[in-house]
């Protein structure tokens, strides 16, 4: 499936040769060793990789969304996260992918090979720090969907979903009070386990309440964040 990002030696050695030693002027050398990768174009609903596929490059989201899930053996779907611009995908995969990747909107995205990326860390620890980070991300986030399945109300779940992606936008200096939701109703309800008419009347509900504004589905504004972080059982609120 990913033959068409298969990179000569010239090309990797090209990323190779970005790896500098510690001693030099900090950077953000990650976006450096990406800058020469590949870019491949997804339209919506187009796999990245597939669940089971073998993991051979790491991707990092330049443009547009991606919906990560896994399937049951019955056939459902549980989604597991959605990945925005700047994202990594593909970290942590051993051998092969344990979950697929699909564009939720028209998407592009970096590639990194593997084995490329195993010698950039090896000789540049601050990447090593970033992947780092972006793997807690990932594993923090995999607690909170947990947490939020397996505790919360359906109010409390998808409040406490607009928060989260409110904290997203925190950390990245983004507007916290908007937040955009490029996913569908279904995707949102297989993330947090839900129907969509739960997820459908609870939106309508939130807007009654004067919690959020929506526009055409797509842009949500936090206009009460004390009242959206109480729906969600939460004491902390994002400024």
């Amino acid at each position: 499936m990913l033959a068409a990002e298969l990179i000569s030696t010239n090309y990797a050695n090209r990323i190779r040769a970005k790896a500098v030693p510690p001693s030099r002027p900090a950077k953000d050398s990650l976006s450096e060793y990406l800058a020469p990768c590949a870019i491949r174009a997804f339209e919506a609903k187009e796999h990245i990789y597939r669940e089971g596929d073998p993991a051979t490059h790491v991707y990092r989201v330049e443009a547009g969304h991606v919906c990560i899930y896994r399937m049951l053996t019955d056939g459902r779907r549980q989604v597991v996260d959605f990945a925005y611009p700047g994202d990594f995908i593909g970290l942590g995969a051993m051998g092969e992918h344990a979950a697929g990747a699909q564009a939720t909107t028209r998407t592009s995205v970096r590639c990194l090979p593997i084995s490329v990326l195993r010698d950039i860390v090896r000789s540049d620890a601050r990447v090593g720090l970033k992947l780092y980070e972006a793997v807690s991300q990932e594993l923090l986030a995999a607690r909170e969907l947990l947490f939020t399945v397996s505790q919360r109300t359906a109010t409390e779940r998808l409040a406490g979903f607009l928060l989260a992606l409110s904290r997203r936008n925190a950390r990245r200096d983004g507007n916290v009070a908007e937040i955009v939701l490029p996913m569908t109703r279904v995707d949102i309800a297989d993330l947090l386990g839900l129907t969509i008419e739960t997820v459908s009347r609870t939106f309508t509900k939130f807007r009654n309440d004067g919690l959020i504004d929506l526009e055409q589905c797509i842009l949500v504004t936090i206009t009460d964040p004390e009242g959206l972080a109480a729906a969600a059982g939460e004491a902390r609120v994002i400024s």
